[in-house]
């Protein structure tokens, strides 16, 4: 768990998932804070939900 790549995997997938998150309408800083702490999880609960609808 010291290794260096690990951190570097795991903060570039809650960078991913921040991306994903705005493009669904989503708040991406609260997905990436999610995503730093859940990881994968919070991948497959952003793929899962569904997209947030537009006002008019």
């Amino acid at each position: 768990m010291n290794d260096p790549g690990y951190f570097v995997g795991w903060g570039t997938l809650s960078l991913i998932n921040a991306g994903l998150a705005q493009s669904k309408g989503r708040s991406g800083l609260l997905w990436w804070l999610f995503s730093l702490f859940l990881g994968p999880l919070a991948t497959l609960l952003i793929v899962v939900l569904p997209k947030v609808p537009s006002l008019p």
